[in-house]
C-alpha cells in the first residue's frame, strides 16, 4: 500500500493510501480528534465521506488489524517476559563472576 501524509493547515493531517489494486481512500486526522474517511472512486473528488469520533476511530481500527490488540498484546507480554529473565539471568551470572574475582577466584 502506498502512503502519503499531508498537513492541511489550520485542519490536521490527510493520509492518502493507494491500495495495490488502484483503490485510493483518504483519512482525514482533524486535530479535534475527528476522523474523515474518504472513498475516492474514479475522480479526485471522494465519492464518499464517512465521519468517525475518535472511539468511533479506535473500534474501526481494531476490525482492520489482521491479529487483535489482545493477541499483539499478549505477544508483547511473553517477549517482555523473555528479555527480563535473560536480563535476570546475565545479572547473575555478572554477580557470581564479581564475587569471584573479589575472593581471588580467577
Amino acid at each position: 500500500m502506498d502512503v502519503t501524509r499531508t498537513t492541511v493547515p489550520g485542519t490536521g493531517t490527510l493520509v492518502h493510501l493507494a491500495t495495490r489494486e488502484g483503490q485510493s481512500l483518504a483519512v482525514l486526522v482533524e486535530r479535534e480528534g475527528v476522523r474523515r474517511l474518504l472513498v475516492y472512486g474514479q475522480g479526485d473528488e471522494p465519492s464518499q465521506t464517512v465521519t468517525l469520533q475518535p472511539d468511533e476511530a479506535d473500534q474501526l481500527a481494531q476490525v482492520l488489524h489482521t491479529r487483535s490488540v489482545d493477541d499483539r498484546l499478549a505477544t508483547l507480554e511473553r517477549r517482555m517476559a523473555v528479555i527480563t529473565r535473560t536480563a535476570q539471568a546475565a545479572h547473575a551470572r555478572r554477580a557470581v563472576r564479581t564475587a569471584g574475582v573479589a575472593r581471588g577466584v580467577p
